[in-house]
């Protein structure tokens, strides 16, 4: 991943981040591409930005270090259940350990955000991460058909079986009972919102690019808040002093830190041309030591 075959503009990345935000088509995704042929090859710069999961996996499934299972959590007040992807570490036997719920980008449980699970498992965590999909049938293995059905599901009752995931991944009795969330995009904004919904009962949360909760609720959030931002993220950096200033005022435990040439996505090293490896690296790392913490301590 470190290595890189094309440059890929900036005015790229921004084409392909409207794309997944839905604000274009993939026609006009695909066509703006061709403008960049000068500068790398049209079909270059589109490979670059397209996801390849199976050269970004860090854990392999049948790694011997976890042991994964997909379960179904029941949701009544949302679509009904939520399926999703546990992960604990294969050493834990019956013992308890604190849980992380991983919440995906507006795609759905694609393979990446499995392997972040993963991830966490290795860093001795149980992690749960949920398919806010499910109703639609789930992950269809494809981002572009994912993104196409997130926008068919009802947006309030994917919120609820959200948070029904996180309530029954703390009080599964291989939990300690404490909890903390992790996303990126939608999955960060859905951090920031259970931070605000779960009060006392969440004590971590580390969105990655995500959209921050209105000011006025930030009083209710309890939990201790890692914030990540690329600085090349202009939307969401200009809206960041807003947000830590609502934060320092509730008096939230938080830190909040912009990456240096960093872009929306930044930590997706599925995405070649948004993959930041120095930024992903830190970031990460600051994430595994702020869950072990505030999630793996009670102090």
């Amino acid at each position: 991943m470190e290595a890189k075959t094309v440059q890929v503009p900036r005015e790229a990345i921004d084409l392909y981040n409207r794309y997944i935000h839905g604000e274009i088509s993939r026609r006009d995704f695909m066509d703006g591409a061709k403008k960049f042929a000068l500068v790398g090859g049209g079909a270059a710069i589109v490979e670059a930005l397209m996801p390849n999961y199976a050269a970004a996996q860090q854990v392999s499934p049948t790694d011997a270090r976890i042991k994964a299972s997909y379960e179904t959590v029941p949701s009544p007040n949302g679509n009904g259940s939520i399926r999703g992807y546990l992960v604990r570490p294969a050493n834990a036997g019956t013992g308890r350990l604190p849980a992380i719920l991983v919440v995906h980008e507006n795609r759905g449980l694609n393979p990446h955000i499995e392997d972040v699970a993963r991830r966490l498992a290795v860093a001795n965590f149980m992690a749960f991460a949920p398919d806010g999909l499910t109703s639609v049938g789930g992950y269809p293995g494809d981002d572009e058909k994912g993104g196409a059905l997130f926008g068919k599901v009802d947006r309030a009752k994917m919120g609820e079986d959200l948070y029904a995931a996180a309530v029954w991944l703390k009080n599964r009795p291989d939990s300690t009972g404490r909890l903390g969330v992790t996303g990126f995009c939608f999955g960060g904004g859905i951090s920031n919102s259970l931070a605000v919904r779960m009060g006392a009962d969440l004590q971590a949360a580390v969105p990655f690019y995500g959209g921050a909760p209105p000011a006025a609720d930030v009083a209710k959030i309890k939990a201790a808040v890692l914030v990540h931002h690329g600085s090349e993220d202009t939307r969401l950096v200009m809206a960041w002093p807003e947000h830590e200033a609502a934060m320092k005022a509730a008096g939230v435990t938080h830190e909040g830190y912009i990456y240096p040439m960093a872009v929306h996505g930044f930590n997706n090293d599925a995405t070649p041309a948004r993959y930041n490896k120095a930024a992903a690296d830190l970031a990460w790392q600051r994430t595994v030591a702020w869950f072990n913490k505030y999630v793996r301590t009670t102090s």
